[in-house]
């Protein structure tokens, strides 16, 4: 499967939250709804419209489990509060300490597990889950009319079932790209300014704006300047091992890259697709412009690094860098942040960053075994994705976190705005990781607001920038980090690759393993090498290589890409 997190979502994980990109949001507005954990609740269309009172709520405690380290509401976070005055719902969480893979483990040895848990294909495979589809349709209306055309993509295409309530890919109206939080080439904003706004499109020009500033500035705030970073720490390997199918005008697959006619797949570690860009930062460490302890360091230093101001450029995936971004943003350094900027490998090739959201398969949460009360965890869920709520989780409290104006438009103003950028502000105002997470309206609501909150309202969207940033993106002719990418063709039915379960213990299963493996070990070694000595460090990669079953890695990725083709098309229609 590759390595890939997909926010676009997803996951991503540690959701955006800033002006940008705030995925959180409220109301005040009484619709009805159903509430779980109700007394003799059934899915009537009447029942589901009767408005319940406090008294009725029967409550119910939801222990939850996020494979990720956080971010940690606060446990005054009025969120939280409201749903469990209004739904009698507490919600007991508990965030990742140390590495995933022991964490899940030692869960699974010994059988014990929370309600609800973020999705992980070993759980699937230990038995650890519930099958959701029959209680789907029984007693979640509103899930089930929310999943209606991605039905038969949710299902497991070893047995049928349905395990993972995706958390990103459903649209409802227009869908509208304002923050860009995908991958990309991210340079800061204060270098393109140095510069005049140049506009790079290949390697050589990005890195040579970068070694310009660098020596012209060798210390930024008093220590010294980093060219460029990346990350190869526990999942999140992406920033690493990802790029070349970026460069060479492919959409983010993972570690395939996939031909858009024929929908074959190949792998790209150690072929002629991925050698150009490691004997490209092979001759950039040279120069003395690739982070030092890039390949030592946790995703917490990466973070930390990086919103100190001094690092000038990075692989990666937006969201997964943003609270970086936003510390440097907090503490007055706007000029520090980054643009992504779309670099191929020459000028030939269309830039294929930008893509058409897709189902966030093996992602979102899933029910264990352990749960008592499937049916209310379920319901709740069905509850929370009435507009009503979704705007309670991304947008804010009306008159308290954004406003209404006489045509019936959400927005924000300073304060509200400069609340949203506030990481302390969030974690006692916005219940983050629950919507990150859960089943989620995406593009608009019924009143055509933007679903997600202010940071999908183009318009608010645009008047919450920054003048620095304002002056960056009208330098390029931009009023939105997207426009600086090429439009995206329509997906490929089969689209992504990397969402693709690869199973516990298969042939391809150990094979991806040992294909990561092989490039956390080289890689490093092959960048840092002396330029004379990088023929021989890769050629020593491709040996190693070589001794991998990457064929049965990549006949289980076509199998499936030909089972999605074929299943879903005749199912529901081309996905886009």
């Amino acid at each position: 499967m590759g390595v890939n997190v997909k926010k676009s979502a997803m996951l991503s994980m540690a959701t955006v939250l800033t002006l940008g990109t705030v995925l959180v949001a409220c109301s005040d507005k009484k619709d009805e709804e159903t509430k779980p954990g109700t007394e003799n609740a059934t899915t009537t269309d009447s029942q589901q419209n009767t408005e319940t009172t406090a008294e009725t709520v029967k409550p119910l405690t939801i222990s939850v489990f996020y494979g990720v380290q956080g971010p940690i509401p606060n446990e005054n976070n009025k969120i939280y509060k409201k749903i469990k005055d209004e739904l009698g719902v507490t919600l007991k969480e508990e965030f990742l300490v140390g590495d995933i893979e022991q964490k899940l483990g030692v869960m699974i040895a010994g059988g014990d597990y929370p309600d609800i848990i973020t999705a992980n294909p070993k759980l699937v495979a230990a038995g650890a889950m519930q099958p959701l589809e029959d209680l789907i349709e029984q007693h979640a209306p509103r899930l089930k009319e929310h999943y209606a055309k991605v039905w038969e993509q949710m299902k497991d295409p070893e047995d049928g079932h349905i395990y993972w309530l995706p958390n990103y890919g459903v649209y409802q109206g227009d869908y509208v790209t304002t923050w860009y939080s995908g991958p990309a080439f991210w340079i800061q904003k204060a270098v393109l300014k140095e510069f005049g706004y140049p506009k790079p499109k290949t390697l050589d020009e990005y890195f040579d704006l970068i070694e310009k500033y660098k020596e012209k500035y060798p210390e930024i705030d008093g220590q010294p300047t980093i060219g460029f970073t990346t990350l190869a720490y526990d999942w999140r390997k992406w920033p690493l091992i990802n790029v070349p199918a970026h460069l060479s005008g492919h959409p983010n697959d993972g570690i395939v890259v996939v031909d858009h006619e024929t929908n074959v797949a190949k792998a790209f570690f150690a072929t002629d697709i991925d050698k150009p860009y490691y004997k490209k930062l092979n001759e950039m460490n040279a120069k003395g412009l690739i982070d030092k302890e890039a390949f030592a360091q946790n995703y917490d230093q990466y973070q930390a690094k990086i919103s100190s101001g001094r690092v000038l450029g990075m692989f990666d995936q937006h969201w997964n860098f943003n609270n970086a971004e936003t510390a440097l943003t907090d503490a007055g350094k706007i000029e520090r942040t980054y643009l992504g900027i779309p670099i191929v490998y020459d000028e030939s090739i269309k830039d294929y960053y930008l893509d058409r959201p897709a189902l966030n398969l093996n992602n979102g949460f899933g029910i264990t075994k352990d749960a008592k009360d499937p049916v209310a965890i379920l319901k709740f869920f069905d509850t929370l994705l009435d507009e009503k709520w979704m705007k309670v989780l991304q947008w804010g409290i009306e008159g308290e976190d954004y406003l209404v104006d006489e045509n019936g438009k959400f927005y924000l103003n300073e304060q509200m705005r400069a609340n949203f950028n506030n990481a302390d502000w969030k974690a006692s105002n916005v219940a983050q990781s629950l919507h990150e997470y859960m089943p989620k309206l995406q593009g608009q609501y019924s009143d055509g607001n933007a679903a997600q909150g202010a940071g999908f309202q183009p318009d608010e969207f645009f008047a919450a920038q920054k003048d620095f940033d304002k002056e960056v993106y009208a330098a390029y002719g931009a009023k939105l980090p997207s426009d600086l990418f090429s439009p995206p063709p329509e997906n490929r039915v089969s689209y992504p690759a990397w969402s693709i379960d690869l199973i516990e213990g298969s042939p391809a299963k150990i094979a991806n393993t040992k294909m990561e493996e092989l490039a956390l070990k080289h890689l490093p070694k092959i960048i840092m090498s002396k330029p004379e000595n990088f023929e021989s460090a890769w050629e020593d990669y491709v040996k190693a290589m070589s001794k991998v079953d990457v064929k049965a890695y990549e006949d289980r990725i076509n199998e499936q890409l030909k089972w999605r083709a074929e299943t879903w098309t005749s199912s529901n229609g081309s996905f886009e």
